[in-house]
């Protein structure tokens, strides 16, 4: 991946503070219990954790966050983490372009942003104890790269390939929602017990 391309589209939010918990649509607050049922759901249904949440709260939307980001900036030249993240997004970018068009879709390339702790989104707080997830309220995918160290010494899944499959991930929900197959999901999910 060394000296190859690297993608315009990485925001680096990782110098500002975390943001505070998650406020679903009736304004509640949910809990921790809530948080890993999420988590878990996601990961064995492969959906997004923030979905899972809408759901848990009754199926009312997540609120925007009302503070103001600052203006995004760019991850520094010499962070080798942030040099990968940014020529596996390129990759992507590289990769859905030319098929989305082949297919007669548009494909807008979404924003990745890294963060550390938390982080304000369209979907809500993000929180690194969620893992890395897509916003479709943004079209943005967010990563803590500190899940990168949790892959590795927790879930055995160390190297380049592991990490840049968590983000050819994540960037799969965005063309899903691009393609209109998240909300057909959503509505449907709406409709079922």
């Amino acid at each position: 991946w060394e000296g190859q391309r690297q993608s315009e589209n990485v925001e680096d939010r990782r110098g500002e503070g975390g943001g505070g918990g998650f406020r679903l649509g009736g304004g509640r607050g949910i809990g921790l219990g809530s948080i890993v049922v999420a988590l878990v759901a996601g990961w064995i249904f492969g959906i997004n954790p923030l979905t899972v949440l809408s759901v848990l709260d009754g199926g009312g939307a997540i609120e925007a966050p009302s503070a103001q980001q600052s203006p995004a900036q760019r991850p520094p030249a010499n962070d080798p983490m942030a040099s990968f993240v940014s020529t596996v997004l390129a990759d992507t970018e590289d990769v859905w372009g030319p098929l989305l068009k082949a297919g007669g879709a548009a494909y807008r390339e979404p924003k990745l942003v890294l963060f550390r702790g938390g982080t304000a989104t369209a979907c809500g707080t993000g929180q690194s104890a969620m893992g890395p997830f897509y916003c479709p309220g943004d079209q943005k995918v967010y990563l803590d790269l500190g899940f990168f160290d949790t892959l590795r010494s927790r879930m055995g899944a160390p190297g380049d390939f592991a990490q840049a499959y968590v983000i050819a991930h994540e960037v799969g929900h965005h063309v899903q929602n691009l393609l209109g197959i998240t909300g057909k999901v959503d509505g449907m999910r709406g409709r079922v017990s």
